[in-house]
């Protein structure tokens, strides 16, 4: 029982500086630089630098690297991902990053756009998409009890 006390216990604070790292960056970039910190936005703009063989802004790259070097960091450290806790087969995992990328483009945005930089700056577009997100979030999640 005190384990799952433990565990309990790191979720809270694995959320809290998440969530606390997540709005520095957010806050820096739009301080520093003027910038929305919407990740599928800097992950997209890199790409597509890279592609076109456009001189790119380092800054995506920088942001990018500290989002891989944070989660290697906290692997090395031998922390768990919690809330990762299972295995899902690759044919499964797949589709569903193909349409979270699709969906993020239609959207104009993911939820670090719209739900972090768009909600504080009243956006009605990020209010009806973070709508979006967490009532196609819910319908996923009971179709997946449901029939899964």
């Amino acid at each position: 029982m005190a384990s799952m006390v433990e565990l309990s216990q790191l979720q809270v604070l694995a959320a809290l500086g998440g969530g606390l790292l997540i709005g520095s960056a957010a806050g820096a970039l739009a301080l520093g630089g003027g910038k929305v910190m919407g990740c599928s936005g800097i992950a997209g703009g890199l790409l597509h630098d890279f592609v076109a063989g456009a001189r790119t802004q380092v800054w995506r790259a920088w942001f990018l690297g500290g989002v891989l070097l944070g989660a290697a960091m906290w692997r090395v450290a031998g922390l768990p991902f919690p809330g990762a806790d299972h295995a899902l087969p690759a044919l499964s995992v797949l589709p569903a990053g193909l349409l979270t990328g699709f969906g993020t483009r239609l959207g104009s945005g993911c939820t670090s756009g719209h739900g972090v930089c768009g909600i504080p700056r009243l956006s009605q577009r990020s209010l009806l998409a973070v709508a979006l997100f967490m009532a196609s979030g819910m319908l996923t999640v009971y179709l997946r009890h449901r029939w899964g």
